[in-house]
Parts: C-alpha cells; structure tokens; sequence
C-alpha cells in the first residue's frame, strides 16, 4: 500500500523560554506573520508561540540549545519580493547573507534573535 504525504503542517523551531516577546517582534512585527492561538490543550509544554505562514504554521517552542547559532538546519520562506524583505531585516538590525546560487531561486539567508538560519528566496520565472 502507497502512502501519500500530502505537505509539511508545520514548521518548529527553538527559542529560549523567555523569548515569547522577542519571537513576536521578529516573526510578527518584523516578518508580518499572523500569530495564532496555541491551542490550550498544549498549556504547560512550552509552546510559545505559533504563526500562519500560507497554509503552512510555524511554531516558536522553548528549549534550550547552544547549538542553534551555529546549526545549517534551516526554514525557507519563500517570498514575494526578495529585495523588500532583505531590506526590512536589515533596517531592524539583522544582518541578511548571500549563498550558493541555485539557478531559478535567487535567494538569502538570515538568523533570527535566537540564532535559528532562515531562508529567504523567491522561484524565478523561466
């Protein structure tokens, strides 16, 4: 029997047990995500945070992790407009790197406040 994986639900990523406010202002001020409520059956499993991101959410979990600022595990958003987005980043103080290009998907990455990789690129029209 073939099982069929439809999509990815959601993303989680880490962030210290007190960076609920600085999640917020990253991914909601700084990204524009909508915030959603954690569904109170999770209470008490230090969910911080979740995010519509499309179809997809994205969930901000405490944890402690000395790896994360220097992990390549990474989200890839893709983009309407790479240049507005990098340009936002920078003006709130994040510092927006270029990489490896990949023909069709110009593209950029970024750490969050809690040293998460983030990508940022957008399909190129052939």
């Amino acid at each position: 029997m073939m099982v069929a994986v439809k999509r990815i639900q959601h993303v989680s990523i880490t962030a210290p047990l007190d960076g609920t406010e600085r999640a917020r202002a990253f991914y909601g001020g700084v990204l524009g995500l909508r915030e959603k409520p954690v569904p109170e059956s999770l209470a008490g499993l230090n969910i911080l945070l979740w995010f519509d991101v499309g179809s997809t959410e994205l969930h901000i979990v405490a944890e402690d992790d000395d790896t994360r600022g220097r992990s390549r595990r990474h989200v890839c958003f893709e983009v309407e407009d790479l240049t507005a987005i990098r340009t936002r980043l920078t003006e709130a103080g994040y510092q927006p790197y270029d990489a490896a290009p990949i023909p069709g998907r110009p593209r950029f990455f970024c750490r969050d406040p809690f040293g998460n990789l983030l990508e940022f690129m957008v399909f190129a029209v052939q």
